[in-house]
């Protein structure tokens, strides 16, 4: 376990707010939703990490004098009598209940993802506290997200042009991003939340956060591929022996190793050194040697491989009349994002090619160039308990009405074959059909899900 304080873990703001609320609050209701944004649906992932990792922890006596000292230098008030109790009479264990829609779950926007509850009515305050901790799960959910749209994307066009669609969708999206993003931390959860779509990765964090909080002893796969400090240290004139040696090492039947061929001119290398010099023992070997272009107009540079290739490898028409490379293929790793992705696959089918022809690397568009608004994540309380009275929370600012928040205990439920969020004036009472699960109450996570069951809700 970490040894951060989570106490600290908090905007600082937050640390007045224990004497804002009116006098005799008790319970306060929060809630998380997708108020909308570039899709129109989440897919929930991420949030079963936050709770093991930070929330099962106990808050000590030590850490509270700590953020005590911290924030009242920092020109805050601090609600010390409030912490001393969770630390001393909770014995550390933090007051809330959270209720959340199983992680994997496709919702569409502006629905009740995650609600948020203290269970001690002393310190109602909580629930608003760890809003910047909780918050987070946008990211992972967002990430999981635009993966899964994407897949849609490559699915369509598999569907289409391949006789080995269900077969060759799981790689076909290769994550790249493990040093575009900001943190050790988002390299794995973010990577693991692309892993809840498809099983290719570069991102070996993603496999330990795997391994230790989604019980997946190998949540995806890679295979050896070249850079190009590996094929130019040979120097220019001995590229060839860069490629050959690529082949020695890794051309193994049935094997698939991927070489980056652009390091000085992407033509001739698939013209005359996979081509021609090392043509026979690429065939030779049983193994699929996949080129990547890494340089250049993306459905450009996929398209005149994939014509290059033909030429010197030929090709086959599959069932549905599209043309699948004989013992290569192509990776596309550099200037990938969703919409290059559509360009590319629209290229390739137009020119009579299979998409199972082409996989696609994808790096600081997949795991770090989104951010909150992508989906318009927001955490806000939306009823509270005063002097044994409900009182409904929201706000309307007249000069964005699509900030309008909800209000009431919430809910979400599936009828009619549509997801609904349903609110209620009682704390504690839900439907009897909720979609929302208690997965964390007093310090302790009550579900805990594997990666096999999330990758199975979609």
């Amino acid at each position: 376990m970490p040894n951060e304080n989570l106490i600290l873990d908090v905007d600082s703001y937050k640390s007045s707010h224990f004497l804002q609320y009116p006098p005799q609050t008790q319970y306060l209701h929060a809630y998380l939703e997708s108020r909308g944004g570039r899709y129109a649906y989440t897919r929930f992932f991420g949030l079963q990490y936050l709770l093991e990792r930070y929330l099962t922890q106990r808050v000590t006596l030590e850490m509270v004098l700590e953020a005590h000292e911290v924030i009242t230098a920092h020109g805050e008030p601090f609600p010390l009598e409030g912490w001393t109790y969770i630390a001393t009479e909770l014995g550390g264990r933090l007051p809330l209940e959270i209720r959340a829609v199983p992680e994997g779950t496709l919702v569409p926007t502006r629905n009740v993802l995650m609600s948020v509850v203290n269970t001690d009515p002393r310190v109602p305050w909580v629930v608003g506290w760890f809003e910047t901790m909780l918050m987070r799960v946008w990211y992972p959910t967002t990430v999981a997200t635009q993966s899964h749209a994407i897949k849609g994307h490559l699915k369509a066009a598999l569907e289409k042009s391949s006789d080995h669609a269900e077969a060759e969708l799981p790689f076909k999206l290769h994550d790249f991003g493990s040093r575009g993003v900001s943190s050790r931390e988002s390299a794995g959860i973010g990577g693991l939340a692309h892993l809840t779509n498809f099983l290719g990765t570069d991102t070996l964090e993603a496999i330990v956060v795997g391994r230790k909080y989604y019980g997946a002893d190998i949540a995806g796969f890679s295979i050896p591929a070249a850079e190009h400090s590996t094929i130019t240290s040979w120097g220019k004139e001995h590229e060839v022996d860069a490629y050959r040696n690529m082949v020695r090492q890794f051309g193994k039947p049935d094997a698939t190793f991927a070489v980056v061929s652009d390091s000085y001119d992407l033509k001739y290398a698939i013209n005359q050194h996979w081509g021609v010099t090392l043509h026979d023992e690429v065939v030779a070997s049983g193994a699929t040697l996949v080129v990547r272009p890494d340089s250049g107009d993306p459905e450009a540079m996929v398209r005149l491989s994939l014509g290059a290739l033909e030429r010197k490898f030929g090709c086959k028409l599959n069932s549905k009349g599209y043309k699948v490379l004989e013992h290569v293929r192509v990776i596309q790793g550099d200037g990938v994002n969703e919409e290059s992705i559509q360009e590319v696959i629209n290229g390739v089918l137009n020119d009579g090619f299979s998409a199972e022809n082409v996989a696609f690397g994808m790096g600081g568009a997949l795991l770090q160039k989104l951010d909150r608004d992508t989906q318009r994540f927001a955490y806000k309380i939306s009823a509270a308990q005063i002097a044994g009275r409900y009182q409904g929370v929201y706000k309307d600012p007249v000069t964005d009405p699509g900030k309008r928040s909800k209000d009431g205990v919430l809910d979400l439920v599936l009828r009619d074959g549509r997801y609904q969020t349903i609110r209620g004036e009682v704390f504690g009472q839900y439907a009897p059909d909720s979609l929302l699960r208690v997965v964390y109450r007093n310090g302790e996570v009550l579900v805990k899900d594997t990666l096999e069951e999330i990758r199975a809700r979609s």
